[in-house]
């Protein structure tokens, strides 16, 4: 085994891995938070450049053969994701008193990177299980919300489930074609025995349960209400990236066909649906993205059924856009000293009265979020159901953009409240958070670019 290659080919793991040890040291000799978040971010942030400069050399290489492997693809969408934590960490920096987050979304990170370069069910296995287990705790860390001991439960038993599906396809897997590698999933996606279909269905309803995917979602709001802000817009991104981008490298570049297509096609068409309509009666606002999460979900999904080889584009450039918004719009949500007051969409009434920057920002965000053109959201969707109707899904992909615009109202919505509604009657706030308009900023500068470039993006994937 080459040291060198070793060292290079997994520096951004190792950037993450030596950002958890230093927060952790920095816990023990009991310096501030401030420093721990610091730290953490300096290390996210080298994670990222280090990723996105091997991929641009064209760096690849494969340092345990059958297990873990990179090229600039892999790197780019390590890269991606890894930029994405850096606004969570600055949100965080007045909700978090201790250590514990940034060492928790540090290791959960170091996770979503292994997922991008696993080879095998095994790797695969690993990287989801060391991106969830930090996030149970995170949930936890809500100290502002009493009922986040029983959400992060309830997000436990949907991830156990999951975990346990997986293990058992896993299992079938390799009780039928006697490997665990990843390349052994397209090929039991073309199998005709029972064995390998069952375990085909077994991973896919997993990661069905992962994303939060009808009917397998019913626990995932109260775990996305019950999170601090930080931690929601870091599970509603970066770990809905983590399960997609995971799910694409099984899938690869195989052809779906009956009876896994209508499975793929069925159950995300209803996470579309019912997301979005579920997501209008909301009086949350956490709770309402958490709803949008669930028919985003179904839309990265039905990329499956589009042509293989432009999968990848079409996923890596909706998580662009759609994480990019995402935290936007949770990075300007106004501070305030009750997070229950916070979070009401009925106190988003005449934000733009009252702070016009954080309306604007909203604004931006939930109109991309709605596909409404020229805003990125609007090119993620038309590359994802361009792709299905490639595919000769022509009737698939016209229900699903039905279904899409049924999310429209409730984008809308808050969109009415914000600039067309009387002040709201809103307790005191909890001070400025300049860090957090930083990383508003820098979002709507991201997505600027992305609006403006968008074939220039799609063609670095």
């Amino acid at each position: 085994m080459n040291t060198a290659v070793v060292l290079t080919a997994m520096l951004p793991e190792h950037l993450l891995l030596l950002g958890i040890v230093l927060v952790i040291g920095l816990e023990i000799v009991g310096r501030g938070r401030r420093a721990a978040l610091a730290v953490a971010f300096v290390a996210v942030a080298a994670a990222a450049a280090a990723a996105a400069e091997l991929a641009v050399s064209g760096f690849s290489a494969a340092p345990f053969a059958g297990q873990f492997s990179v090229d600039p693809t892999t790197l780019l969408v390590k890269a991606m994701v890894l930029a994405f934590a850096l606004p969570v960490l600055l949100m965080a920096r007045d909700e978090f008193a201790g250590g514990e987050f940034p060492a928790l979304l540090l290791s959960s990170l170091y996770g979503v990177c292994l997922l991008q370069s696993a080879d095998s069910f095994a790797t695969v296995f690993l990287g989801l299980e060391l991106m969830s287990l930090p996030v149970y705790v995170l949930i936890l860390l809500a100290w502002r919300r009493p009922q986040s001991a029983e959400a992060a439960l309830k997000y436990l038993v949907l991830g156990g489930t999951a975990t346990a599906m997986f293990l058992m396809g896993a299992s079938l897997l390799y009780g039928s074609g006697g490997s665990l590698a990843i390349d052994a999933f397209p090929r039991a996606l073309a199998g005709g025995d029972g064995l390998a279909r069952a375990a085909v269905v077994l991973v896919v309803l997993s990661f069905f349960l992962k994303a939060a995917i009808v009917p397998f979602h019913a626990w995932a709001p109260d775990a996305y209400e019950a999170a601090s802000v930080p931690v929601t817009a870091y599970m509603a991104t970066i770990v809905k990236a983590g399960v997609l981008l995971a799910a694409l490298r099984l899938f690869g570049r195989a052809e779906l066909s009956s009876p896994m297509l209508e499975l793929i096609a069925a159950l995300p068409l209803a996470s579309i649906v019912w997301g979005n309509l579920a997501a209008m009666r909301q009086p949350s606002l956490r709770r309402m993205i958490a709803y949008s999460s669930i028919a985003h979900a179904g839309y990265l999904f039905y990329a499956l059924l589009g042509d293989p080889a432009g999968r990848l584009q079409a996923v890596a450039f909706y998580l662009l856009a759609y994480g990019l918004m995402n935290l936007l719009a949770f990075a300007a949500l106004p501070a305030a000293a009750d997070d229950l007051g916070r979070d009401r969409l009925d106190n988003l009434r005449g934000l733009f009265h009252r702070a016009p920057f954080a309306a604007l920002m909203i604004g931006v965000a939930m109109l991309s979020l709605a596909g409404i053109p020229p805003l990125p959201g609007f090119v993620a969707k038309f590359l994802i159901f361009r792709n299905v109707m490639a595919s000769g899904h022509t009737t698939i992909a016209v229900l699903g953009l039905i279904g899409s615009y049924l999310g429209i109202y409730f984008y809308l919505r808050v969109l009415q409240l914000m600039f067309m509604s009387p002040d709201a009657v809103v307790a005191g706030g909890g001070g400025r958070q300049r860090l957090a308009l930083g990383a508003s900023v820098a979002c709507v500068a991201a997505a600027a670019v992305v609006a403006v470039f968008p074939g220039w993006i799609i063609g670095r994937f």
